[in-house]
């Protein structure tokens, strides 16, 4: 029998290795911008154009590579970081699997030229696919510039399976974002198609969070300390009522690397209990120092996910932390047992005694001794009355004579409202099953437990999601305003500001025509603000913060998928925010007009996200379940 196991080739377990390390251009910008920073650099650029399709750049000021070290760092697992099995336990640098140059060699071509600071000369090597073009010597400054071209130019199956640029773009921000708030003593600059999105000079956590998400975000912010044989904990949480009910501002950092974590999640939010509006969620900046001996984080390639020695542990002090700050800020209620100064007795009563307060009683009233009673034969009793004829009531008649008198009351017309007499008519007309049986056909549509209506058809019933239906019919609505670009807006006597941060600025400046042909008006007076003075007639003024910030979550997740456009991204996003909810009653006009909109749509069957709008039960079908 012949051997069938082999050795794979090297570009090709690159490539193997590339689909974990490399997933889009975001994962080359994190594993680029991390190498910088444990090569010691102090100041780091980012260029990217086309959000990472075309060129990835990062350029340091770091110590620098020989000659071989550069060969070598393309080789996998290949590291500086650790040179034994015992080193995982007491990691103090951001990688240290050795496979991130190589695997992004493996699909990209890179370019890169570095030189160590007491080096004359630096060195320039090119790799296309995991093969060494050309190694060469080359003029530099101080550090590492490496830049990643084409990347998924030998797997174009990969690369259309990315995102638009946009989508891409955000990702690349958010790496980006995130590798910034951990190292605050590292001046960033990021610049995409050459312009610059982020200057971030050397500063301390809270001007670094200010720098990312704006100016607004610094009145936002309650800072969190406590200091354990466990876990530092320090950071800032951000006020309650500034809190969205999008999960897009939740940082945790461990040994300034950042981390996603469920359970410490679920400490956060169970401090902020109560104090929450329905449905937000709490936005937090959380840096943790532990023992790199208590944590792993060897679990995944990109190093997000962590296990704690002791998680209980480090649960029950954060959240203890951030209920103190919630406290100590007076950002939470706080039960005040001082003693109120107003409930204290005046001096000039302190020494007298309390007195009974006298009661006078009239024992001789008796209220039924002016009542004269009188009885008579049955069952009812009259007041005594004497009948007396009042004098001259015949003047009352003179002068009037019956027979030629005009204002008879047979000639009287009384103003009567037609509708009235009409209601009574009919149902003076039709005997009481008649009526009740007109009054029931007048009602075509029922509602049920507040979620479905119930519609009577030819040839059953028909029950609709009322929440489904109402999406279906806005999502269609705005697509055709969006499209023909004509649209209702209602004007707003007050302008409304509202705060968002510079990502999420410049998702609302790409979408701004699309929202305004959907009967917005918006305009951005100054950074980090958006300032709504239109709005369509469908919604509520309430409604504008939730609406965007559901729509700026939509896009940030990617929904739908791939193939979709923008224009239909906000339609269904807004068709989402803006239709009634389960639980929500409709009076009976409101449910015939969500009926009959429903079915003048183009696809009534299903909602925009291809959920069944409706059912229909035949009469068979009902006769069947009683008969069985």
């Amino acid at each position: 029998m012949s051997d069938i196991i082999k050795l794979l080739p090297d570009h090709v377990a690159n490539q193997i290795a590339a689909g974990e390390v490399v997933q889009r251009p975001a994962s080359v910008v994190k594993e680029l911008l991390e190498n910088a920073i444990d090569a010691g650099a102090t100041t780091i650029k980012l260029v990217v154009k086309d959000a990472g399709r075309t060129l990835i750049q990062v350029i340091d000021d770091g110590k620098g590579m020989s000659p071989t070290d550069a060969r070598l760092s393309f080789e996998r697992h290949a590291t500086s970081k650790i040179i034994a099995a015992d080193d995982l336990f007491a990691l103090s640098t951001k990688g240290f699997r050795g496979e991130a140059l190589a695997s992004i060699a493996a699909v990209a071509h890179v370019d890169l030229k570095t030189k160590p600071e007491d080096e004359e000369v630096g060195t320039r090597i090119e790799i296309e696919g995991s093969t060494i073009k050309n190694q060469e010597v080359c003029a530099a400054p101080k550090g590492t510039s490496i830049a990643v071209k084409n990347l998924f130019f030998n797997i174009p199956a990969r690369r259309n399976f990315l995102k638009s640029d946009a989508v891409e773009l955000r990702h690349v921000i958010d790496e980006f974002q995130r590798v910034a708030l951990a190292h605050e003593a590292i001046a960033f600059v990021l610049y995409h198609n050459d312009s610059e999105l982020f200057n971030l000079p050397k500063t301390n956590k809270r001007q670094r969070i200010v720098g990312v998400f704006g100016p607004k975000t610094n009145e936002k912010l309650v800072p969190v300390s406590e200091e354990t044989e466990i876990v530092n904990i320090d950071g800032f949480i951000i006020k309650p009522e500034f809190s969205k009910k999008t999960k897009g501002e939740q940082f945790f950092f461990v040994n300034d690397r950042f981390i996603k974590h469920p359970y410490l999640n679920h400490s956060v939010s169970a401090a902020f209990d109560g104090l929450l509006p329905d449905r937000a969620r709490a936005s937090y900046f959380i840096y943790l120092k532990v023992n790199p001996k208590t944590i792993d984080i060897n679990i995944h390639p990109t190093k997000t996910e962590v296990k704690f020695e002791d998680e209980h542990a480090i649960y029950t002090l954060l959240r203890a932390a951030v209920k103190h700050s919630l406290g100590q800020f007076n950002i939470a209620p706080i039960l005040d047992f001082n003693r109120e100064s107003n409930m204290d007795t005046p001096y000039s009563y302190k020494n007298k005694e309390a007195q009974v307060p006298k009661v006078e009683v009239d024992r001789h009233f008796n209220p039924f001794e002016q009542e004269q009673k009188v009885k008579t034969s049955g069952f009812s009793s009259a007041p005594n009355y004497e009948k007396k004829s009042a004098a001259g009531w015949e003047n009352l008649y003179a002068g009037l004579d019956r027979k030629n008198d005009t204002s008879n009351f047979s000639h009287v017309e009384i103003e009567n409202e037609p509708e009235a007499e009409s209601l009574f008519v009919e149902q003076e007309s039709k005997g009481f099953s008649e009526a009740k049986e007109t009054e029931s056909d007048s009602a075509n549509t029922y509602q049920l437990h507040n979620k479905y209506i119930v519609s009577a058809i030819k040839s059953g019933m028909m029950l609709i999601d009322q929440s489904r239906a109402h999406q279906r019919v806005l999502y269609e609505e705005f697509l055709r305003n969006i499209t023909v670009k004509e649209s209702v807006s209602q004007q707003l006597l007050f302008p409304l500001r509202l705060d968002f941060s510079a990502s999420e600025i410049d998702i609302l400046k790409e979408l701004k025509d699309s929202l305004e042909n959907t009967g917005f008006a918006l305009s951005m007076p100054e950074a980090g603000v958006l300032e709504v003075s239109g709005i369509p007639a469908s919604i509520q003024e309430s409604e504008v913060s939730i609406v965007l910030e559901q729509l700026l979550s939509d896009v940030e997740q990617e929904v739908p998928d791939t193939g979709f456009s923008q224009t239909d991204v906000l339609a269904k996003s807004m068709a989402k925010s803006m239709a009634v909810k389960t639980g929500e009653k409709l009076d009976e006009l409101s449910r015939e007009h969500l009926v009959n909109k429903l079915f003048a749509c183009t696809e009534p069957t299903l909602s925009p996200f291809l959920k069944k709008t409706f059912i229909t039960l035949t009469i068979d079908e009902l006769d069947r379940k009683f008969n069985a």
